[in-house]
């Protein structure tokens, strides 16, 4: 099925140049807090795109019967609910990732994105143009997440996933893990890097800025 340019528009413009991250600066918690390594990093981007995406449909197909004056508490007890269960089946599937998310899962439901989106895109549209932007927007913020997990395990732990990935030759010739990339305010300059990427790739996004 083809789609309409704002439905696409919807679909790919959170995974550039309308990125919530990188554009927005939006969701930079939980990008620094679960990027230590790349298997949470995952994991949340997942949860994340889960919850927007199906949230955006609920509120989208309940838009016209909700009372305006409770809008906020309505959004809020669907995305609680979808949280729930996110958080539910990885305890039951995957609890040691869960254990490293730590309260994060729990802290999507005031995640600034997912409110973000609920408010200004999923009220006024209907269900399956709300499906793709909670959809894209998952994965502008998941591929931030990915990216910076990567190269903070990579250059801080020597792994990928928690396989080695960095052959023992490099260490008897003197290489060692850079420690810093396991701090939080690396994956600040990590995320900072790659909106300095961002914006001189798209001089659109620089003069709108100025």
């Amino acid at each position: 099925m083809a789609l309409s340019a704002k439905a696409k528009q919807a679909l790919l413009g959170p995974l550039n140049k309308n990125n919530p991250i990188l554009v927005q600066v939006l969701g930079i918690c939980s990008a620094l807090a679960v990027t230590s390594k790349l298997e949470p990093s995952l994991v949340m981007a997942i949860a994340v795109t889960i919850v927007t995406a199906f949230g955006n449909v609920i509120i989208s197909l309940l838009r016209k019967t909700i009372p305006n004056r409770i809008r906020i508490i309505v959004q809020l007890v669907v995305v609680a609910a979808l949280v729930t269960i996110v958080s539910e089946v990885l305890k039951a599937f995957a609890y040691d990732v869960n254990k490293q998310l730590s309260v994060f899962v729990g802290l999507i439901v005031t995640n600034c994105i997912l409110m973000g989106r609920l408010e200004a895109f999923a009220l006024g549209n209907g269900p399956w143009p709300s499906f793709l932007d909670g959809i894209g927007n998952g994965l502008g913020y998941g591929w931030i997440l990915v990216t910076v997990g990567f190269f903070r395990e990579l250059l801080g732990s020597g792994t990928l996933l928690g396989h080695k990935v960095i052959p023992q030759a490099l260490y008897h010739a003197g290489y060692e893990n850079n420690g810093l990339m396991m701090l939080a305010p690396m994956a600040l300059i990590l995320v900072a890097v790659i909106i300095w990427v961002h914006r001189s790739r798209n001089k659109d996004l620089q003069e709108e800025t100025n």
